[in-house]
């Protein structure tokens, strides 16, 4: 493994002292899965840090057991990442494969994981081949179906009566997921849908299409770098005036570059810093504390992945061998998310509420999205039903 070196350990010990390696059989091994690389490493740099914060709380272990994490920088480049989580596996014997941001990763080394025998919990990345016909026993997300997150966007959209929409996102399976997702619970009219590739950076021929359609709002999807750049040039095409409706665009993870650029641009999500229940009040403050930066869902999603671990390695007495134990103590989630009310449907996908959030400024300068309303109260995702798993 490359990126933070030769085992991927390096960064984890650094943020993560508690943590020590086990004596064969003795504890829990964890492949961490987080693009470290390019401009999307942010991302990554939450995900990780989320789950090394939750097993801070949980003083370095995992249901009792020694925890030792090996970061894997998968590049955003799915060759490199199911060349690395095979050596996880096969080398490392690695007894959970957790994390992964993108799609298009997950799709690459879900097969390799679950093939194995082994758990892949992914904590970001949940696209609808796995949510349906697809599920797998072996899979488990603690984020959202890629689209059912997108279609909070559209019902808000449609609450708010929005008549006509300009939908962008990249071309890739999250960014048909988004604009699917947003289409199913939005009715009105789709001015234009446009699909740009996943590296780009200049807008400027997009913007001066939404400024000639004169949509009621924008629905975008556009993750990292992208989202930092379609931000800044939004604003600085005076584009502003018109509502601008996103998911994973502005958030905490984009919010530090993006500024007072994002101010009122709103989002959709299962969750947010503000939101107040002791366990996310803990998180929030410690995380920062830590790390010296407002998490973000990427963060907070990674985080109930260590805590839900956590309850599946307790539950089963530490007998990891156990695989059909252990899945059904993964299942069971017995543990308190920073979200609130979390359970998994019959395609382990979770079930959650999903609330409108708004970017504001705090008092001590940061940035952060804040909780406007709640849009959908415990809500499945529209392919559970074709799950076979019971």
């Amino acid at each position: 493994m490359t990126g933070i070196g030769r085992r991927g350990v390096l960064g984890a010990a650094l943020a993560l002292p508690a943590l020590r390696a086990r004596a064969q059989g003795a504890g829990v091994k964890i492949g961490l899965v987080a693009v470290q690389t390019g401009p999307q490493a942010a991302l990554g740099t939450q995900l990780r840090d989320g789950f090394l914060q939750g097993l801070k709380h949980l003083d370095g272990k995992l249901g009792g057991l020694p925890a030792e994490v090996l970061v894997i920088d998968d590049e955003l480049r799915p060759e490199v990442a199911v060349t690395k989580v095979r050596a996880a596996i096969e080398r490392d014997k690695v007894d959970f494969v957790v994390g992964v941001v993108f799609s298009n990763i997950l799709a690459a080394i879900v097969r390799p994981v679950t093939e194995s025998g082994t758990f892949l919990i992914s904590t970001n990345a949940g696209p609808s081949t796995l949510a349906g016909r697809g599920c797998n026993a072996n899979f488990f997300t603690t984020s959202y179906n890629n689209d059912q997150v997108h279609s909070v966007m559209g019902q808000a959209a449609q609450d708010t009566g929005y008549k006509r929409v300009f939908v962008m996102t990249p071309n890739y399976q999250a960014g048909r997921d988004a604009a699917a997702g947003f289409k199913s619970r939005f009715k009105g009219e789709v001015v234009d849908e446009v699909y740009v590739p996943l590296t780009q950076l200049d807008f400027s021929a997009e913007l001066a299409k939404i400024a000639a359609a004169k949509p009621d709002a924008v629905f975008t999807f556009m993750p990292g770098g992208l989202g930092v750049n379609l931000v800044r040039q939004y604003r600085q095409a005076g584009l502003a005036n018109i509502p601008f409706l996103s998911t994973f665009t502005v958030d905490e993870a984009t919010l530090p570059a993006q500024g007072e650029a994002a101010l009122g641009f709103y989002s959709a999500a299962s969750w947010a810093p503000n939101m107040d229940n002791p366990a996310n009040t803990k998180f929030v403050k410690d995380f920062e504390a830590s790390y010296g930066y407002v998490p973000a869902t990427y963060a907070a999603q990674a985080y109930d992945g260590a805590m839900l671990l956590d309850s599946a390695v307790r539950k089963v007495g530490g007998r990891l061998g156990d695989k059909d134990a252990l899945r059904a103590a993964i299942r069971a989630a017995q543990f308190t998310s920073v979200r609130g009310p979390f359970e998994f449907g019959t395609n382990h996908y979770p079930v959650q509420d999903f609330w409108l959030c708004q970017v504001a400024k705090r008092a001590d300068g940061k940035f952060q999205t804040e909780t406007v309303r709640k849009v959908l109260s415990h809500d499945t995702d529209p392919y559970a039903a074709e799950c076979r798993m019971r």
